[in-house]
C-alpha cells in the first residue's frame, strides 16, 4: 500500500499547468529586475568597453610577438 501513495504524489500536472507555472515563475523573475539609471548604464558600458580595448591590445601584442618569434626560429 505504500507504494500506491508514493505513486499517487508523483504525478505531474498536466502540460498546461506546467507552463503556466513557468510563464508565472517568468513573471515573478522579472519583477525582481532591477533597471540601472543612466550614470550606472553609462559607466558600466565605459567599463566593458575599455576591457575589451585593453583586451584586443594583449592579444595583439601577443599575436605580433610570437609571430616575430616565429619568424626569428624559422628564417
Amino acid at each position: 500500500m505504500a507504494k500506491a501513495s508514493k505513486a499517487e504524489k508523483a504525478v505531474k500536472p498536466n502540460v498546461f499547468m506546467r507552463i503556466g507555472l513557468f510563464i508565472k515563475q517568468i513573471i515573478d523573475e522579472l519583477r525582481k529586475v532591477v533597471t540601472p539609471t543612466a550614470k550606472e548604464l553609462f559607466f558600466w558600458s565605459l567599463g566593458v568597453f575599455i576591457f575589451v580595448v585593453l583586451l584586443m591590445l594583449l592579444v595583439t601584442g601577443m599575436d605580433f610577438g610570437l609571430g616575430k618569434l616565429v619568424l626569428w626560429v624559422f628564417d
